[in-house]
């Protein structure tokens, strides 16, 4: 017998509890897009820019509402087997891609089982529960799993399983494509230009398969890099929308005090970004872990909440977040305590050699972050030296695995074993991607705990695995572990419907609107 999973309305779409209340159409969305990304190809990089932007240019089978519930996008329709391995999609009829060509199950099959199987090293980690991918007919997809993946239904995501025309990529070399500078997706807008240092213009998809969608005609990303600009942008109406961390958070209170101007911390819910601090396991003295350990008592990662994130967001337990499932706080804990960290130093015999230390570059928060760190650290006797790159230069230093501490943070997901595994599973070692294992962390007991527990019946199993494994990284320290990020998008109130979903603005414009 098959479970029916019923055809939601794709227009009543859940933020609140109620449908969209008399949308009107046209209108252009001025928006802040910070930093500005590295590339709009979202099967090939996955950056926090990238998902915001490509996100309303793309399109995956499913979203997401508040509650992690999936929703119909592509497929408007799917059964799921009793035995928990087959998944049956049932597709929208008459999508095309923004070249006019039609979409199908054939591009969805070449998406899922071709393309990102070798270029998304997040999505590989579930696809390997995954026996065929196959198309009965152009309107249906069937995903075959080798065991039950109690995750599964949650892959489906814009960001995680981006369709890719097969007609554009099919037998190319996929990252030097002349396709990736002018990205062709299903979704609502259409690239148009991008202006490098000025702005990125999407336009009103007219061929959009949902009737009467998108409302906007246009989204104009400003790219400023001045973070007062940014915010003076705001306060002057140059923009409109300030999705999460486009602005210092020290100028949060004083834009939101600003009459017409809404703030929400909702729209993360899938993604809950995890910060830490990537710690070389491969070589030098954050090869030992009593020096990692030693990290971690001697940050002062409250102040860096109170003081640096304006209160927003939680201090960090674990490598699961606590918005996640799974989540345990029977962990080992690192309070600050500079007197444990050099009793540490002490012990390994720390003869005092430099470490690189690479903030991230999305601005001046971060860079000030990075400078907290290192006072932090030569208060104990470590010597850092600062390393600044722009987005594209950290990006290759950290594929390259050319650093010793490196920020940076991390989407879970909602699941561990959709989001967190991938960093500290030694399947997952491979040069050349920011978002896998690029600590270098092995331990074969961490890599059958990950296994056994997403392939795991009952939840109290999983729970029970889950609290194991999160046990002995606290303990491991493979990476220091910072904050829960806390992201409020700021907008104009006349702004409607901008965050509907769990990945909010990243694929929200669909449904955006402005109230005249």
């Amino acid at each position: 017998m098959l479970k029916k999973l019923s055809l939601l309305a794709a227009t009543f779409i859940v933020a609140t509890g109620t449908a969209l209340a008399d949308p009107v159409s046209g209108g252009r969305a001025n928006a802040v897009i910070q930093p500005e990304p590295p590339s709009l190809m979202l099967g090939l990089v996955q950056n926090g820019p990238t998902q915001m932007v490509a996100g309303n240019l793309y399109e995956s089978l499913l979203r997401y509402g508040p509650d992690l519930e999936p929703l119909p996008q592509l497929a408007k329709s799917w059964e799921i087997s009793e035995d928990g391995l087959t998944y049956t999609f049932h597709l929208y009829d008459n999508v095309k891609w923004h070249d006019g060509k039609p979409f199908s199950a054939e591009d969805v099959v070449f998406s899922a089982d071709v393309f990102l199987r070798e270029t998304h090293p997040r999505l590989r980690q579930s696809l390997k529960y995954v026996e065929s991918i196959t198309a009965p007919d152009a309107n249906t997809v069937v995903f075959k799993l080798n065991e039950p993946f109690g995750p599964f239904i949650g892959i489906f995501e814009v960001g995680t399983m981006p369709m890719i025309p097969k007609h554009i990529y099919e037998g190319t070399d996929y990252k030097a494509n002349p396709a990736n500078n002018t990205p062709i997706g299903t979704g609502p807008f259409k690239f148009v230009e991008w202006t490098k240092g000025s702005h990125i213009l999407l336009t009103k998809n007219e061929d959009y398969y949902i009737d009467g969608l998108p409302y906007l005609d246009e989204i104009y990303w400003h790219i400023i890099p001045d973070a007062a600009s940014r915010s003076v942008a705001f306060e002057t109406g140059v923009v409109d929308i300030l999705p999460g961390g486009s602005v210092e958070n020290f100028d949060v209170p004083r834009l939101t005090a600003m009459e017409n101007t809404c703030v929400t911390d909702k729209g993360w819910e899938f993604i809950g970004p995890l910060s830490w601090m990537w710690l070389n396991n491969r070589e030098g003295p954050t090869a030992d872990k009593r020096f990692r350990q030693a990290v971690m008592y001697a940050m002062d990662r409250e102040f860096a909440k109170d003081a640096l994130w304006n209160g927003l967001g939680k201090v960090a337990q674990s490598p699961v977040s606590s918005s996640t499932r799974f989540f345990s706080d029977d962990v080992s804990q690192y309070p600050y305590d500079p007197d444990k960290a050099r009793a540490l130093l002490e012990e390994m015999g720390y003869d005092g050699t430099p470490v690189r230390l690479l903030p991230l570059p999305y601005g001046e928060t971060w860079q000030r972050w990075a400078e907290a760190i290192k006072q932090n650290l030569e208060e104990v006797g470590v010597k850092v030296e600062i390393v600044a790159t722009d987005v594209a230069g950290w990006n290759q230093k950290i594929s390259d695995w050319d650093y010793d501490l490196a920020f940076t943070y991390l989407y879970q997901y909602g699941d561990p074993a959709l989001g967190v595994a991938r960093t500290y599973v030694s399947s997952n070692i491979a040069k050349g991607s920011p978002w896998n294992n690029v600590e270098g962390y092995e331990n074969a007991k961490v890599d059958e705990l990950f296994a056994k527990a997403a392939t795991a019946v009952s939840k109290e199993e999983r729970q029970a695995l889950y609290t194991e494994v999160q046990q002995i990284l606290t303990d491991d320290v493979p990476v220091a572990w910072l904050l829960e990020l806390g992201f409020p998008t700021i907008y104009r109130c006349n702004v409607k419907d901008l965050v509907t979903t769990a990945i909010g603005v990243n694929d929200g414009f669909r449904d955006a609107y402005i109230e005249k």
